[in-house]
């Protein structure tokens, strides 16, 4: 009976041990399974979040009044007459404003629903538009605009949240945000390459200012070395 019982024991504990072992191999699979589906959903939420579109893809569209990346000083000259542009700076920038809203100069009728215009240009083509409307504009919300500006534009739906109650999307070489200023809206859109080359030029710029200080300090050092040592009387 002893025997018997021994035996018995033994065959329940291997089958307790081949369950156990089978539980836990569903339990792996079932935990790698799980990982793969939210893996695949992670990959698949990215690229539903992102905005491949270029600037040269963009289309015009009338909520911009004529306005477009990339445009020269001379076409932003004929779409607005009175506009007047700075010289440009050392690294080739130029900006200026125009306010239809409140310059009596300036011809309105192709301009309503707008407050200000800024524009900043380099090497003479337009990098950054920004432009304020007033409260007849027809898109008065955020979210209203930025699924205006998204239908007209042909772009995905990937805004983030920026700062106050903004919105912000980020593309394939450019930026554009979305927010609320005064009674309107507000929407910029920046070229992020120019925005680089900018960047750069600024760098090299501070680093010849370095290089020359560097030689200054070293003539001078040379031109002390150079002066005779006074004899002791």
């Amino acid at each position: 009976m002893s025997k018997g019982t021994t035996e018995r024991e033994l065959r329940d504990r291997s089958r307790v041990a081949v369950f156990r072992r089978s539980t836990d191999f569903g339990l792996w699979a079932l935990n790698i399974g799980l990982l793969l589906v939210l893996g695949l959903g992670s990959v698949a939420a990215a690229q539903e979040n992102t905005c491949p579109a270029k600037l040269a893809e963009l289309p015009e569209t009338a909520e911009l009044f004529k306005f477009h990346m990339g445009m020269t000083k001379e076409q932003a000259k004929v779409r607005v007459p009175q506009i007047a542009f700075e010289a440009d700076n050392a690294f080739g920038v130029s900006k200026t404003t125009i306010n239809p809203d409140f310059d009596p100069h300036i011809d309105k009728a192709g301009l309503q629903g707008v407050r200000t215009i800024s524009l900043d240009f380099l090497d003479g083509r337009l990098i950054s538009l920004w432009l304020g409307y007033d409260g007849s504009f027809k898109w008065q919300t955020v979210p209203d605009f930025v699924a205006g500006i998204s239908h007209a534009l042909h772009l995905p739906n990937a805004w983030q949240p920026w700062k106050v109650r903004g919105q912000q999307l980020k593309c394939g070489d450019f930026q554009m945000t979305v927010v609320i200023v005064g009674e309107g809206p507000s929407f910029h859109i920046i070229d992020e390459s120019a925005e680089k080359t900018i960047a750069a030029r600024r760098q090299a710029k501070e680093e010849d200012d370095e290089a020359a200080e560097e030689e200054v300090q070293g003539s001078k050092s040379k031109v002390q070395s150079a002066k005779p040592k006074p004899t002791p009387p």
